[in-house]
């Protein structure tokens, strides 16, 4: 066996012990370290003295079991591993083993045959050569990558080396989103840093929110459609490319007509003539977009460049080949000191209309953007993700187009090396043949195949052959990863186009292993321009498999097929496409959704899930205030709706619903501390009740209604599952793909659920909210604040506050005080949260001075960079929400918009019952102390014993002294209180007493 260490393990003193341990285990003795199995997870641990333990954890590659050290668990303390997210170890419960469970040893792609250390992200991670020596590597720096190289967890590891403030930026919001998540899991996230990760359109937003959304190029296609009589010498795509790529793309700002149309030969597609009519189009394009609500991203960076403000100190670009000049120019100016950046990117891949090259990128540094004219250059062409056989047919078309087009530039000038995996096949069926039934048959059950076609209008065609919801076009396949991947009529979509690219080529001459570095000689020869969205459309739809690809054309004989080794096959029974579970396919739908592909999501729900509406009533914000209505009203005879409100209000721990409801039906007066004694008892009824089908049947409720349906009390499965602390519901529906941002009538998440089930008591086990709130906690949630967008990184200390705010929320209603959303540092300390394990609140952040620091820090009017305004301070110590803060919520279609919170952490529903409350309240306390009118008696006496003084000025005094004397009075002040008591008991008989009040 061999061992591996984490490279941030520090083992200090234990050093010595740790690699005797480690040794013992390479000659497979786990008997003299005394390894035991933990009940947590793949976790194992061994012994190095009385009070130290080593975790670990063990992993397989290429048939060799690699045992991988982890952290030193000091003084037994596993509940503040790193790891085990505070789960509770009883090292008396552990049992020894000698030898390591198949089950968890996890699949390791690579590990590096010498180097006796790992990386971790989400998962062990270890660096080939070419990896560690861009890690090395000072920027700036530019990272190319083929497909699967590992471009994206170098990056993040270069992050986490980088000091003060930075940002990781991509077009592509899910990737922003998933790359957050791996940097912060298991606290990755260094603690003297702050980390952005934005999408270019956050990025956009965080200078300044735009008006509208970005415009894409669906919608263009339709204002194109509306022009195109006019532009009949281009498709809707070659016009978006050179809007976007070319006239719009230079910092320096959109080109004038006449610069247009005088660049050379080889900076734009058109010829004059041709330009003239594109920039009469482009001018009614910039007219077009206000009146649609949309905006041009290019058009706004230039309106930006100007307004950023440097803010970062370290800044990594990935996928830099979707981004234009404009807009990584606005990125750069981000910087606070020029050159500190990564840019990482495959120039092959390029399917998006921007005119990139690595060129264009180099110019900006020789014009003052960027000042790195000496940024060094690391190529990575080691692909992890796809079989010898389709990096091979990838190889072949980049020779050929090498061969065609010469070489594009130094940095793409490689060809891709595969390391180990299957390997694979890439064979070509003819339409209409029995062979293609047979894949069908194959693949339409199954979340390991999907079929790429050329363009979206290809689609409809390619769903009339094949079953799979899973059909995507070359514009949306990016990002994607399937075992098997169909590309069906891509050659024969445009087959003269790439019957010219094949023209004259033969297959001996794509042998090589290597590309010679040579420019084309004809500048004017605009064929690459012309064909790069084909042949990068190609590459880039072979290199989404993992195993194999099949072609399916009219003519698999194509020469094109041939070049790059693709041979008709009329059996495809190789194909390995196993069955997908239910299961299976609500974690697909989910994934896809989560990057923008919602009609793919939307046709697995549909036609392979066949999900319906709940048939039941859902307490949710829409359905409140009717409900409410049926439930409050004493016509109706049926005592169930009522029961059912009843419950919804001791499970969301909302007293003055339930006051109001026994109000209504004429019950008497509700007590605070009554319904405090038997919330949880009726709160455990209500999640029984819902919860009553078991495990297994709310996993079939998820199949029929959706893995984030509501419940009857208004909840998601997940948000109940994290509220009681059920782990194993929490992990099997997380797996499904259920949501961890849906929100509830308040506004609340799973992940304040969890926080909740703390506070409320309901966790089983009680220890259970570590593992929990590590698996329901969002990385990051966006703010918009003075229409900036700010970005709060779950790892930072304004993260923890707000969540914890908007957790609690509903308690703050439930006295029968005046209704209040204020809330203090030593509020927030209350109850469970000095137990909190550090996966939620870290320790050292559980002090008073860190808290008051965060309160202050993140105040409106706080000096404080950047200035979060996540709350504003109400009088002294005692805050509340910004109310003109903005979160970001999606509408039914996806789309992504800005919110007051206000409508988002939406308290009106319970506010307006505790308004109820608090008006009853203070009626009953002028009835019990504003007296009567004084009797003849009263009067008498009162001219006796208050000489001067009126009835009125008597009731007001006698108000003032109805309570207690106040905790911090002297003798004499309570001697004072005790004898207005008597003076008032005196007078309310009508007999004069001995003592007097002075006279008027």
């Amino acid at each position: 066996m061999r061992c591996l260490t984490y490279a941030d393990l520090d083992a200090g003193k234990l050093a010595p012990k740790v690699q005797k341990v480690l040794a013992a285990i390479e000659r497979d003795d786990f008997r003299s370290p005394d390894v035991k199995k933990l009940a947590v997870g793949p976790y194992y641990r061994c012994k190095l003295d009385d009070a130290s333990r080593l975790l670990l954890q063990f992993v397989e590659v290429k048939g060799q079991t690699v045992c991988l050290a982890l952290e030193i668990i000091a003084h037994h303390a596993y509940d503040k591993s790193r790891f085990l997210r505070g789960a509770a170890v009883d090292e008396a419960k552990l049992v020894a083993v000698d030898a390591v469970a198949a089950a968890d040893r996890a699949a390791m792609r690579y590990a590096h045959p010498t180097r006796p250390s790992f990386l971790l992200l989400d998962k062990p991670l270890s660096l080939d050569d070419a990896q560690d020596a861009a890690l090395r590597q000072r920027p700036p720096m530019v990272l190319v990558g083929s497909a699967g190289s590992g471009k994206t967890a170098v990056l993040l590891n270069l992050l986490r080396r980088m000091g003060g403030r930075v940002a990781y930026v991509t077009e592509s919001r899910w990737l922003a989103e998933t790359s957050r998540g791996l940097y912060v899991a298991f606290d990755g996230a260094p603690d003297d840093q702050e980390a952005d990760f934005l999408s270019y359109q956050q990025l956009l937003e965080s200078v300044h929110v735009p008006e509208g959304r970005p415009v894409t190029f669906a919608e263009f296609q339709g204002f194109f459609a509306r022009h195109q009589h006019k532009v009949k010498f281009a498709d809707a795509h070659a016009v978006f490319e050179e809007l976007r790529g070319v006239l719009t793309a230079e910092p320096e700002g959109p080109f004038a007509k006449d610069d247009y149309c005088n660049l050379g030969v080889r900076q734009s597609l058109f010829d004059v003539p041709a330009r003239q009519v594109l920039y009469e189009l482009f001018e009614r394009y910039r007219e077009w977009l206000p009146t649609a609500g949309l905006y041009e991203p290019n058009l706004v960076a230039h309106q930006q460049l100007a307004q950023v403000e440097p803010t970062y100190d370290f800044i990594a670009v990935d996928e830099v080949q979707d981004l234009t000049n404009v807009q990584l120019a606005l990125i750069l100016r981000a910087l606070r000191k020029p050159g500190h950046f990564v840019l990482a990117g495959d120039a092959n891949q390029i399917v998006h209309p921007n005119y990139f090259s690595w060129a264009k990128v180099k110019s900006l540094f020789w014009r003052g953007i960027g000042e790195a004219k000496d940024s060094s250059v690391h190529v990575l062409n080691v692909s992890y993700r796809n079989s010898q056989s389709v990096t091979a047919a990838a190889n072949r078309l980049l020779q050929l187009k090498h061969l065609r087009f010469g070489s594009i530039d130094r940095e793409s000038n490689r060809l891709m090396v595969a390391v180990g995996g299957p390997e694979g096949f890439v064979a070509a069926l003819t339409t209409g043949t029995a062979g293609v039934r047979d894949l069908d048959q194959r693949t339409r059950l199954s979340t390991d195949a999907a079929v790429v076609v050329l363009r979206d209008a290809h689609k409809a065609q390619a769903r009339k052959v094949f079953g799979t919801p899973l059909v995507f076009s070359i514009h949306e396949a990016k990002g994607l990863e399937y075992q098997t991947v169909i590309l069906y009529r891509l050659v024969a979509a445009e087959a003269a186009l790439y019957a010219e690219l094949a023209e004259g080529v033969k297959a001996a001459d794509l042998q090589s292993d290597e590309l010679a570095y040579r420019r084309a000689k004809d500048k004017s020869d605009k064929t690459l321009e012309l064909y790069k969205f084909y042949v990068n459309a190609l590459y880039v739809a072979l290199t989404r498999a993992v195993r194999d690809v099949v072609m399916v054309e009219d003519d698999p004989k194509h020469p094109l097929c041939a070049l790059l080794g693709v041979l008709p096959v009329s059996d495809v029974s190789r194909v390995q496409a196993a069955k997908a579970s239910a299961e299976q396919w609500q974690r697909e739908a989910q994934r896809l959704e989560a990057q923008g592909k919602r009609e793919q999501a939307d046709a697995i729900r549909k036609n392979v899930l066949r999900q319906v509406p709940v048939p039941w009533q859902v307490f949710d914000a829409a359905n409140l205030p009717t409900l409410w209505k049926k439930a409050a009203d004493t016509k109706v005879v049926s005592q169930k709706l009522r029961e059912q409100m009843e419950e919804f209000a001791y499970l969301h721990d909302e007293f003055p619903t339930l006051y109001c409801l026994a109000r209504a039906h004429g019950q008497g007066e509700v007590k605070a501390e009554a319904f405090e004694a038997t919330r949880q008892k009726r709160a455990r009824t209500a999640i029984d009740r819902a919860f009553s089908k078991g495990k297994a049947e709310i996993l079939r409720d998820t199949e029929r209604y959706g893995v984030d349906h509501r419940l009857q009390v208004g909840l998601t499965p997940l948000m109940l599952a994290a509220y009681t602390g059920n782990l194993g519901l929490v992990e099997a529906l997380l797996d499904r793909g259920a949501s961890r941002t849906v929100r509830d009538h308040m506004g609340r998440m799973a992940m304040h659920w969890a926080l909740r089930g703390a506070y409320d008591g309901m966790l089983q086990p009680a220890h259970a909210l570590g593992a929990v709130y590590d698996r329901v906690a969002v990385a990051s949630f966006d703010i918009d604040v003075g229409d900036r967008l700010l970005q709060i990184g779950r790892e930072m200390g304004e993260a923890m506050v707000f969540h914890l705010v908007v957790a609690l929320r509903s308690a703050s209603f439930g006295s029968t005080r005046r209704p209040s959303d204020q809330f203090t540092s030593a509020g927030l300390q209350k109850g469970a949260f000095a137990d909190l394990p550090e996966v939620v609140v870290k320790a050292k952040r559980k002090t008073p001075g860190y808290l008051n620091h965060v309160l202050a820090r993140a105040c409106v009017g706080s000096k404080y960079t950047p200035s979060r305004q996540l709350w504003q301070r109400v009088r002294m110590g005692s805050y509340q929400l910004n109310p003109e803060l903005k979160l970001q919520v999606a509408d039914a279609q996806g789309n992504l918009r800005w919110a007051p919170i206000g409508e988002v952490i939406d308290a009106s529903w319970l506010g307006g019952h505790a308004k109820v409350v608090a008006d009853d309240v203070e009626a009953s306390w002028r009835q019990m102390f504003e007296p009567k009118p004084y009797t003849p008696e009263q009067l008498r006496a009162a001219r006796i014993m208050a000489p001067g003084w009126t009835e009125a000025e008597l009731k007001q005094l006698k108000l003032h002294y109805s309570h207690g004397p106040w905790p911090g009075a002297t003798p004499e002040q309570r001697k004072n209180h005790e004898n207005m008591q008597t003076f008032f008991a005196c007078l309310e008989r009508g007999e004069p007493g001995g003592w007097r009040l002075p006279k008027r």
